[in-house]
């Protein structure tokens, strides 16, 4: 039994792809920018330092794309997916806590 997607559902992947692509897209040109700097000029640190923003963006992008889920079902009252959501977005919390430790 096959179900059609409403147009909330739809709306709300769109939004969701739009986050996936702006993230992963600044984060290759923060990252290429950090390349060639890294490359051109070896003992200047900004080279080094985009590059780091750069993986921190990319790794950053998921973790938006949760948070976005949990303002969108919040905003609908979807409460069951709401809560869902942020329970996935405090173990990824919890995980980069841990993490940092």
């Amino acid at each position: 039994m096959s179900r059609t997607p409403t147009a909330s559902t739809q709306e709300l992947e769109r939004i969701l792809g739009r986050v996936l692509l702006i993230g992963s897209g600044f984060s290759t040109i923060v990252l290429a920018l950090g390349l060639t700097l890294a490359i051109l000029w070896p003992a200047h640190s900004a080279g080094e330092w985009l590059l780091r923003a750069g993986l921190i963006i990319l790794m950053a992008t998921p973790a938006l794309r949760v948070l976005v889920s949990v303002i969108e079902y919040a905003s609908r009252r979807d409460w069951l997916f709401a809560g869902l959501t942020a329970t996935v977005l405090l173990v990824l919390a919890g995980s980069l806590l841990v993490a940092l430790r």
